[in-house]
């Protein structure tokens, strides 16, 4: 696959900054005229603050999700507010509303923010594309993520898993205080153990990103970082972002991105020949083009895609190119890279938090009578189970998400809303263009489902939820974490067994508290929110950490 023109051949930069300038023009305008005459500016809504940080008072204030949460308390669950650039945005946390928009995704499609965004680091793969586009791959890569082909990655994550706790005992050994805790960042060693796991059960490829020296990066570990390493903060950042044109200025981030991309590029073209190859020579099949289903038996998830993708029983135009199967090498990367170290993060945050639970967790997991648990061993252990699904309602990796209607629509809400006038609406009229905000981690902490303690890390909830919670569209345990409809995630169970072995391994073995005070930590989000230092944010994303081995058996 050729590398984009502009990446060898940068336009030169006045012309990227005058059409850039054009383009910042026309959308200003076009912001303004939208915001001007758009239907839903009587909705009930938090003021216009500044036109660069709409109705936040500054830019710290557009990520967090406090801000959201006090404006719902505020508002209401439906409300209008400006984001970036002041454009204007729908907010929803209405359950009714929500799962109407995320089952109608021919009305309701992820926006061109989003979109660009996404395909700045992941490409056109199933995170990006939309439409029919969107089913045909979504059809030939479901095989390859059932809970049967899932369940045989178990000893690979406890493998993995149990390697990585071997490295941390070994640090223990060499301790020097007298308490005999050992520093680490907990986020850089789980994004290793992450990207060992996902290259073996994405690609069977050997990254061996834990044993790797500091000096001498795993080149697939420095590519993935180099991807995740800006701030979403950053004015140039932002401005290539939204204007698409400005990211053709070859500034040092898009250098460093273009050779990140290629680098990947390069090995997954080299991945994909290797298994087209050996899934045409083990098939039974007389045509190498094609193979049955009954050959679909792989054990890599890319290796399973192919092979679904060559199946003789799938239509041609069912089928997926080149193109498109390369796209899913970085998704796979992210998707199974990035928000899974994240979320075990944020497992060893909460735990380091809550001494107590931690102890109750830990007496389940030494109870196990071996180091190398099974699938069906994982999912016996109960509490393990709802700290799991505790972290994944409190610590959502992934915020929000966006939805831009493309077409006019009624959307039924459970909450009415009063408008500024004090006429009630029980619908939403969206025309189209409306972007709306879909508010993962808000709607996963609302006490009006989960009640006054919702906000608390408490896996004892998960013993008798409350009704509500029904109510929440879902594709996993009344939790909007993974999203729903026909673009939840597909990856839901993968990540989920992943967290278990990572967590089983450590909190059995380990002793965790934080490093730093527990307010000292806040989320640093670039599509995923991973732990940062709110006093060293220009730092990246890091989970300071003190351990120390489990001093005697339960």
């Amino acid at each position: 696959m050729s590398i984009p023109y502009f990446l060898n051949n940068p336009i030169p930069n006045f012309v990227a900054f005058t059409a850039g300038f054009c383009y910042a023009v026309f959308f200003l305008a076009r912001v303004a005229y939208r915001l001007y005459r758009w239907p839903l500016r009587t909705m009930p809504g938090p003021k216009l603050k500044t036109f660069l940080t709409g109705s936040s008072a500054k830019m710290s204030d557009m990520a967090p999700i406090e801000t959201h949460e006090e404006w719902v308390r505020t508002y209401g669950p439906t409300f209008r507010y400006c984001s970036l650039l002041s454009t204007p945005m729908l907010f929803t946390a209405d359950t009714t509303a929500l799962r109407h928009i995320l089952a109608t995704s021919a009305v309701y499609r992820k926006s061109s923010f989003i979109r660009h965004h996404l395909g700045q680091l992941v490409g056109e793969g199933l995170l990006f594309v939309e439409g029919p586009k969107h089913k045909r791959q979504r059809r030939v890569m479901n095989p390859a993520f059932g809970p049967i082909q899932v369940r045989k990655f178990t000893e690979m994550f406890v493998s993995k898993s149990n390697e990585m706790r071997d490295i941390w005992m070994d640090l223990c050994s060499r301790a020097t205080r007298q308490d005999g805790r050992v520093p680490i960042d907990a986020f850089a060693w789980l994004n290793k153990a992450t990207l060992d796991i996902i290259s073996l059960a994405g690609f069977n490829y050997e990254t061996d990103a834990l044993h790797a020296p500091g000096e001498r990066p795993n080149m697939l570990n420095e590519a993935v970082r180099v991807m995740f390493s800006f701030e979403l903060l950053n004015l140039v950042t932002l401005a290539q972002l939204i204007i698409p044109l400005l990211g053709k200025i070859p500034t040092e981030r898009v250098r460093e991105t273009a050779k990140a991309k290629k680098l990947i590029t390069q090995i997954g073209m080299e991945l994909i020949a290797e298994k087209r190859a050996a899934v045409a020579a083990t098939s039974s099949s007389v045509s190498s083009n094609f193979v049955e289903r009954k050959d679909i038996e792989g054990h890599d998830l890319l290796s399973l895609l192919i092979k679904s993708n060559m199946a003789a029983d799938l239509p041609d135009d069912a089928r997926l190119s080149d193109a498109d199967i390369l796209a899913q090498v970085p998704t796979f990367l992210v998707a199974g890279h990035e928000t899974t170290s994240t979320a075990v993060a944020w497992t060893l945050f909460a735990l380091s938090c809550d001494r107590g639970v931690q102890r109750k967790l830990r007496e389940e997991l030494r109870a196990m009578p071996t180091d190398t648990p099974s699938e069906s061993e994982l999912s016996s252990l109960t509490y393990l189970d709802h700290v799991v699904r505790e972290v994944l309602r409190l610590h959502a990796p992934v915020y929000d998400s966006e939805r831009v209607a493309v077409q006019d629509d009624i959307v039924p809400l459970r909450t009415p809303y009063t408008d500024t006038s004090g006429q009630i609406h029980y619908e939403i009229r969206v025309t189209k263009g409306d972007v709306i905000n879909i508010p993962i981690q808000v709607l996963n902490r609302t006490v009006d489902l989960w009640g006054e303690d919702a906000r608390e890390f408490r896996p004892d909830r998960w013993e008798r939820l409350p009704e509500t919670v029904k109510e929440i569209p879902n594709v996993f345990s009344n939790l909007l974490t993974f999203m729903a409809g026909s673009h939840a995630c597909i990856g839901y169970r993968f990540s989920i067994l992943e967290m278990k072995a990572l967590t089983f391994a450590i909190i059995r073995h380990f002793e965790v508290e934080l490093a730093v005070s527990p307010l000292e930590i806040t989320r640093r989000t670039m599509i995923v929110g991973r732990p940062a230092l709110a006093t060293n944010i220009n730092a990246g994303s890091q989970l300071p950490l003190l351990i120390r081995p489990v001093r005697s058996q339960v």
